[in-house]
């Protein structure tokens, strides 16, 4: 009898923990389908997202495309306006010449002939050869400007110590019987073309001693300082006129001055000469100054792969 009791307790226990585990297996089916279904909602929000992803990049490669294709063809067409200018720049130059030399010419010829003009009319005689010379030395300008693109491109390691002491040579004519103190220390070797160098310090030095001319004492300095990595910078400052940095952004453009003509001489045509031969060279040309406090003149360059290795 006992055992049928007993036998009784464990059925209704097992039957309890079967309907339990149904109980439960219900439940877990209804957790199961409904974090299937939001899975799957997931999933088709994901792969809706995902196709509009690819439709924005499709689309932007498209654009990138097209504006990559219509910037390559407004530098194409730009490139060759700027050698079509460069072309007429040089030819008009060319053809100036000849003119300038006859109306020279013909007014020493004049001159010559000029015992019954009265002072006044010498005068006018004057002014003609001087404007002719001085429109003779805007061609050459001019045509130094037009060279500097359309001349080939040699690059090379320059020894710029040598290259400065060069240019300051060809200078010092334009200093004589002035007082010129010069300051120029050690300078990196730099890569870059020769020729086109040799014309960027040129100018720089020229106009250092243009605008100290009213210095009992001018003061030329020439050295290097750190740049970005494998870059030299080279600074040409003086004790001049200086000029007012609000004006800088026209300062290499052609034609532009930050002095009156009769206070000093100038095409304005040297720093758009030198920003342009810097621009070949892949480098950056800047300046510094205060008016009658002087004037620096930064140049970066390429260093050479020796003196960058020295630097480190």
């Amino acid at each position: 009898m006992n055992y049928l009791h007993y036998l009784a307790i464990a059925i209704a226990a097992v039957l309890a923990t079967v309907a339990l585990l149904v109980l439960w297996n219900r439940t877990l089916r209804l957790r199961v389908a409904a974090r299937t279904a939001e899975l799957s909602h997931a999933l088709e929000s994901v792969q809706k997202h995902e196709k509009e992803v690819l439709r924005l990049n499709a689309e932007l490669e498209q654009r990138i495309t097209e504006r990559t294709a219509q910037l390559t063809l407004a530098n194409r067409e730009l490139q060759v306006a700027n050698e079509q200018l460069e072309s007429f720049s040089y030819s008009v130059s060319h053809d100036l010449r000849a003119p300038l030399r006859h109306i020279d010419g013909f007014s020493k010829l004049l001159r010559e002939h000029a015992q019954d003009l009265d002072p006044k009319s010498l005068g006018f005689l004057d002014t003609i050869a001087t404007s002719a010379k001085w429109m003779g030395r805007l061609i050459d300008d001019l045509l130094a400007l037009a060279r500097t693109t359309r001349q080939e491109f040699h690059p090379v390691q320059i020894d710029l110590d040598a290259l400065v002491g060069s240019a300051r040579e060809q200078c010092l004519p334009d200093a004589r019987e002035r007082k010129v103190q010069w300051k120029i220390g050690r300078l990196p070797a730099v890569q870059g073309d020769g020729t086109l160098l040799r014309a960027v310090f040129v100018n720089l030095l020229s106009n250092a001693i243009k605008f100290t001319s009213r210095r009992e004492v001018a003061l030329v300095e020439v050295g290097a300082l750190p740049g970005d990595e494998g870059e030299a910078v080279i600074y040409v400052k003086d004790n001049g006129a200086g000029f007012d940095m609000r004006y800088a952004k026209k300062l290499f453009g052609v034609f532009q001055r930050m002095h009156a003509q009769r206070d000093f001489e100038g095409t304005g045509v040297g720093l758009a000469t030198v920003q342009r031969i810097i621009t070949r060279h892949g480098g950056r040309v800047w300046a510094d100054a205060e008016p009658d406090r002087g004037a620096t003149f930064y140049v970066a360059l390429r260093r050479t792969a020796q003196a960058s290795t020295k630097a480190a």
